[in-house]
């Protein structure tokens, strides 16, 4: 890997149209307000510019991190090494007939919302998780009895070489919190999802009702990564978090919620390392507890502090 300093050199001369940061805080980008500092951070507006900023890092052999949203995810308070592109700026969305076409940075809130505008029915469950469209596709984002494998028809990825793939959704071989994005090194960057022509009223009506319900469980109102484990099978997690008697438990500046024991809410300047230690302590007592492993549903990536 190149040094650091002709890195920058290199990067900043070779995109001056693309939008590149030096050693920026990834604090600024997750939901949890935490997270060390990126090498380099580009916001790509177009599939163009991704492909190049991905054929660049392949080439000079740099390291490459893709985000989203930021929402479901802990960034450690080392950072990331390399170059690291968040696509919120990819952000397209267009309707026609029965489908959505959404890129990889666009808000999975604004993409229901556009279903709806284009009355079709089927992305109602998403009406209110916070990911980008590429985030949702990446872990099968669900909720309320509904996931992103029951609507998404195909996908369009960049290969590290920069090569652009569609994927089906028999490709993506979904499952539980996962699709075959996690095992390989490609970038999505577009969603096509297949709806059902509906009522304009009552799709927006299921989204008020689920959005609504969302607000009156979930601590929204304090940052978080949303849900931090995944549900094992024959339990649910919070309650397992709640019987466990962690509700409330702080650890620096991070708190398991007392209004919803399956998220970690940040109340007090926590930083990624307070995060880090609350999930493995919660994971430990409701082991001793009642036997059972919290596997995490959050993603998790970066390096710790060097001491």
């Amino acid at each position: 890997m190149k040094g650091t300093s002709t890195m920058t050199k290199d990067v900043l001369a070779t995109f001056p149209a693309i939008e590149i940061k030096k050693n920026e805080a990834l604090s600024h980008y997750t939901n949890t307000k935490t997270g060390g500092p990126a090498d380099y951070v580009a916001f790509p507006k177009s599939i163009s510019e991704a492909k190049t900023l991905i054929e660049y890092a392949d080439a000079e052999n740099i390291p490459l991190t893709v985000i989203g949203n930021a929402s479901n995810l802990i960034v450690k308070d080392g950072g990331i090494r390399g170059l690291t592109m968040i696509l919120t700026k990819m952000n397209q969305i267009h309707a026609s007939e029965n489908h959505v076409v959404a890129e990889a940075g666009a808000a999975l809130i604004e993409t229901t919302k556009a279903a709806c505008r284009a009355s079709l029915s089927g992305l109602e469950f998403a009406a209110g998780i916070p990911g980008s469209v590429g985030g949702a596709v990446f872990m099968n984002a669900g909720a309320y009895g509904g996931e992103i494998s029951e609507v998404v028809e195909e996908i369009t990825v960049l290969t590290r070489e920069g090569q652009l793939k569609t994927l089906s959704n028999a490709d993506l071989n979904f499952g539980y919190r996962h699709s075959t994005v996690q095992d390989y090194d490609d970038t999505v960057v577009t969603a096509t999802f297949a709806l059902t022509p509906g009522k304009q009223d009552k799709i927006q009506a299921q989204m008020d009702k689920l959005n609504t319900l969302r607000a009156a469980k979930q601590p929204l109102e304090w940052p978080s990564c949303g849900s931090v484990f995944k549900r094992p099978t024959g339990y649910f997690t919070g309650k397992l978090i709640h019987d466990a008697g962690l509700q409330g438990h702080r650890i620096g500046g991070a708190e398991v919620s007392k209004k919803h024991a399956g998220f970690i809410i940040n109340v007090d300047h926590a930083t990624a390392t307070d995060y880090m230690d609350m999930i493995h302590y919660v994971q430990k007592v409701v082991f001793e507890k009642f036997g059972v492993h919290l596997q995490t549903e959050v993603r998790i990536i970066g390096e710790d502090v060097t001491k």
